[in-house]
Order: C-alpha cells, then sequence, then structure tokens
C-alpha cells in the first residue's frame, strides 16, 4: 500500500519522492468545512477510486490494481445541488449543471477519482474533487490535487487498490 501525501505548501510526497502540485485557489480546507465552489481543496483521507484517462492524448497507465478506463466524449461531473447525481460521473447530454470531462486542454487528459464525499454523498459538501494534470505553470485548481504527466504517471504506478490520499491541512 502506498499512501500519497498531499501538503498546503504545494508539495506531494510518494514513497519518499517529493512532487510539486497545485491545489485549490483559496487553499485546503477540513472537509466538514468544504462547500461546492468554495475554490478549496478538502483536507482528509481518501480512497482511490478509479482512473479515467484520454485514449487519443495519453496511454493508460500502467496500474495493476486501479480500475482504469477511457474517457468518452458524452463524459460528464454533475456539480448540480439540486440534482439527484451530484458529485456523480454522468453521461452527456445531461439537463443538469455539471463539469465536461472530455476538455479541449490537457487538464483531464488523466483523472483519477478519489473517494471525497462520495460514502454517502452530501448535497454541497464539495463534488469533483479529482487528482488531475497541472497547467505548465501550476495555477491553482477549483479544489483539486494536480500535477505534471510525467508526475501522475510515476504516482499511479506506484498505486493500488488500498492507497490513500492523505491532504493535510498544514504542512508537517
Amino acid at each position: 500500500m502506498t499512501d500519497i501525501h498531499v501538503y498546503p505548501s504545494g508539495k506531494l510526497i510518494c514513497n519518499d519522492q517529493t512532487y510539486r502540485c497545485a491545489l485549490g485557489k483559496n487553499g485546503v480546507i477540513s472537509a466538514e468545512h468544504k462547500r461546492e465552489g468554495d475554490l478549496k481543496t478538502p483536507a482528509g483521507t481518501y480512497p482511490l477510486r478509479y482512473v479515467l484517462y484520454r485514449e487519443d492524448r495519453v496511454s493508460a497507465p500502467e496500474i495493476l490494481e486501479l480500475p482504469c478506463a477511457p474517457l468518452s466524449i458524452e463524459d460528464g461531473w454533475c456539480d448540480d445541488v439540486n440534482d439527484p447525481h451530484y458529485n456523480q460521473q454522468i453521461t452527456r447530454p445531461f439537463t443538469a449543471r455539471h463539469e465536461h470531462l472530455y476538455r479541449d486542454d490537457a487538464l483531464y487528459d488523466i483523472i483519477t477519482v478519489i473517494g471525497h464525499n462520495d460514502d454517502p454523498i452530501e448535497t454541497g459538501k464539495g463534488s469533483a474533487v479529482f487528482f488531475h494534470l497541472a497547467r505548465e505553470d501550476y495555477t491553482p485548481t477549483h479544489g483539486c490535487v494536480a500535477v505534471s504527466l510525467t508526475d501522475m504517471y510515476d504516482i499511479l504506478e506506484q498505486c493500488d487498490a488500498d492507497s490513500k490520499f492523505i491532504i493535510h491541512l498544514m504542512d508537517t
């Protein structure tokens, strides 16, 4: 089991290797205070659920135990607090507010869905908190954790079904 530690300073540690990461524009907040649209990354310990990737742009990460599937142009994620599919992957077209996962930019070329607010789902406590690719300049995310493509492959190749994403409130 490999745990991934994420710190508010933009440091991610996996198996004693340190990586640069981008976090939410408004910093890190305790999961109990996380709110939809606050642009904050929720602190806590989360399981890794599955990986999605753009097979037209990148190759599948070499993951042995983590479910992995290609994205399709119809994939989305519901972030509408008034919809019963809130914080769930959906198929487009979809009438409620949602994120399109098949993006024009490269941010979602690889997405790891982490288990924030999904067991059970609490409406308004944050949706679409992913581990995804960073912009070249590592500008802040909307609440996710993001790394470079090379680092994403390196980190995911060390993970298995028991790995946890641990987002800390303070640097230690």
